[in-house]
């Protein structure tokens, strides 16, 4: 077995061991490209030895899905079929754990007509809000992680050959999930100790406002009166840990929907629906998106915050430090997944009902009432750079550092 190999297998272990932490008999459902398929069947091997009962790979392959967007009718974006909601259900009902395998071409759509994007992701979020609750209430586990292919690879690489590329981004994967550590397990528990360690200090706080400044930047947002910081691990409904993105350097809460005000600009681009947004300023009344602008993207950014009423709106606000090792990796990764845990950055959309007190329980009317937006869509941005820094401001106007420069201040 060559070392690539064996590192691998290990990554599978820690996919299903940390990321889902599978329980006997439990169904495990697993989401990757064909490219990505050495991975998936370690995933399900691993994911067997763990106790599942099953193991469900649905497979997609980026050639026909553009091929979709070339050629198929119109009508085919503004549905989306009935028997996959009722089979994404079935998995729910069964408390099924979730992995998603993301290794995507940053440009995979470019040149397709916005509408057909945007009619898709209106079509496929409004089919599977039951998906997305369950989710955003914890209620299963599930975990997003990354495997290399060859056009993300050269978008991220690009004077390296395609070989050198998928190589290099492999590494650079392995590194961000401590697969190097002699004991990667035990080094994803100290990370979660030390990420819960800053939402104690953020949750004792208890911060009514967060303003925001850095070039392109001056924002005010203010948190529900419940809110609560999370970070690492979460906890499903039966009481089982699980890390949902792998990797992680964020502590996170929900905004007041409608207390934001003021203007944010984008340090990274954003990958949305096989397009990149680059360059991009949001301003913000009274919670709600009233200017659009970017260099880049510009129609695609417009479909995003037409979506629904609720794309207009903010969903989560997250606190990474620049000097953590994906930034200090100073590799630009194309993929949210990465380029958030490289920066400060907030998401347009739904917020999570786990982060506002008792929210698991509420029903959406409730977590609205609480506060919270709901919507079809969550898309993160990032926002965060070395020239940042971030006041938490009390309820009787204290303002208190949280960031400076980039990094933590408290």
């Amino acid at each position: 077995m060559t070392q690539f190999e064996q590192n691998l297998e290990k990554y599978a272990e820690l996919i299903v061991k940390v990321g889902v932490n599978v329980q006997q008999g439990q169904e495990v459902v697993v989401n990757s490209t064909l490219e990505s398929a050495p991975l998936a069947r370690l995933v399900a091997a691993k994911a067997y030895e763990a106790g599942a009962s099953n193991v469900h790979v649905e497979w997609t392959d980026e050639m026909l899905s553009r091929l979709k967007y070339e050629k198929a009718s119109d009508e085919v974006f503004t549905s989306y079929p009935a028997w996959e909601v009722a089979k994404r259900d079935a998995f729910l009902d069964k408390r099924a754990a979730f992995i998603s395998i993301v290794s995507s071409n940053p440009d995979l759509l470019k040149g397709i007509d916005p509408q057909r994007i945007g009619n898709f992701q209106k079509a496929s979020g409004q089919a599977l809000t039951k998906y997305r609750q369950f989710i955003q209430s914890d209620k299963v586990s599930w975990t997003v992680v990354a495997a290399s292919s060859k056009a993300w690879a050269e978008k991220v690489f690009p004077n390296a050959s395609a070989e050198q590329a998928v190589e290099q981004l492999w590494a650079a994967i392995f590194d961000s999930v401590r697969l190097h550590h002699e004991d990667p397990v035990q080094a994803w528990e100290a990370h979660n100790n030390n990420l819960h360690a800053k939402v104690d200090i953020l949750n004792e706080n208890h911060f009514h406002k967060l303003h925001y400044t850095a070039p392109g930047t001056d924002l005010m947002i203010e948190l529900p009166e419940k809110h609560l910081w999370v970070g690492a691990s979460s906890t499903n409904e039966q009481k089982v840990n699980f890390m949902a993105n792998m990797p992680t350097e964020e502590v996170f809460t929900v905004p007041y929907r409608d207390g934001v005000d003021g203007y944010v600009s984008s340090t990274k681009p954003l990958s949305y629906g096989g397009n990149l947004i680059d360059n991009f300023k949001l301003t913000f009344e009274k919670g709600r998106i009233v200017k659009v602008e970017a260099e880049q993207g510009q129609s695609i950014l417009e479909q995003l915050v037409n979506t629904d009423e609720g794309a207009r709106y903010l969903g989560e606000v997250a606190l990474v430090p620049h000097q953590s090792p994906i930034s200090e990796s100073n590799i630009l990764f194309y993929n949210t997944l990465f380029d958030e845990n490289a920066s400060n950055h907030l998401a347009i959309g739904s917020g999570y009902a786990f982060n506002v007190e008792g929210g698991k329980e509420m029903s959406q009317d409730e977590l609205r009432a609480a506060g919270v937006n709901t919507s079809i869509t969550h898309v993160d941005f990032m926002i965060g750079s070395a020239e940042m820094n971030i006041d938490g401001i009390l309820k009787d106007g204290t303002s208190v550092p949280i960031f400076r420069n980039g990094n933590w201040a408290i």
